[in-house]
């Protein structure tokens, strides 16, 4: 008897070990949406790091920094494009807004630059819209990755509900 329940047991953590290790079926729109985020993701960064590379004495610097930004201008407005599957649909809002914040950006950074000058008021202004559609992207990928995203700024609303579920 004692021997049966060893076989069992081992039996019973032998499928719960194989169960847990069997690939489990992927929604393709799912994995599609992903990668097409990781691929935005990944412009963003490489466009990035051209504008850092960027050297501020030259005389073209401005006309080529505003020139990675219609860039990044592009990736947002394309971001703003993807159909979100129904599980995340909820995020497609801060998608658009994202594009939206950086869309005035960089109107505004071609404003601050304009005129063969540079006006920081402007570039301030341009700078703030920048961050805030950065700040989208960067809620939109932590529910992505299952997180919760905080801060004194984020206001989470539960649908149905004027309060915070419990934990």
């Amino acid at each position: 008897m004692h021997k049966n329940r060893k076989f069992l047991a081992l039996g019973l953590l032998l499928s719960v070990f194989l169960c847990a290790c069997t690939p489990q079926k992927t929604d393709p729109e799912l994995v599609k949406f992903k990668n097409d985020i990781e691929n935005f993701c990944n412009s963003i960064s490489e466009l990035d790091a051209s504008i850092n590379k960027i050297d501020a004495s030259k005389e073209n610097a401005p006309a080529q920094l505003l020139e990675y930004l219609d860039e990044v201008d592009m990736r947002f407005k394309a971001f703003a494009e993807l159909d979100f599957p129904k599980d995340f649909d909820y995020l497609e809002h801060l998608g658009d807004e994202a594009s939206e914040y950086m869309t005035e950006a960089v109107t505004s950074y071609h404003k601050a630059f304009s005129n063969g000058s540079y006006n920081e008021y402007t570039a301030a202004y341009a700078q703030e819209n920048y961050s805030r559609a950065i700040k989208r992207i960067k809620i939109i990928i932590s529910f992505l990755k299952g997180e919760t995203p905080s801060g004194d700024d984020i206001i989470i609303s539960y649908e149905g509900s004027s309060e915070e579920p419990e934990e």
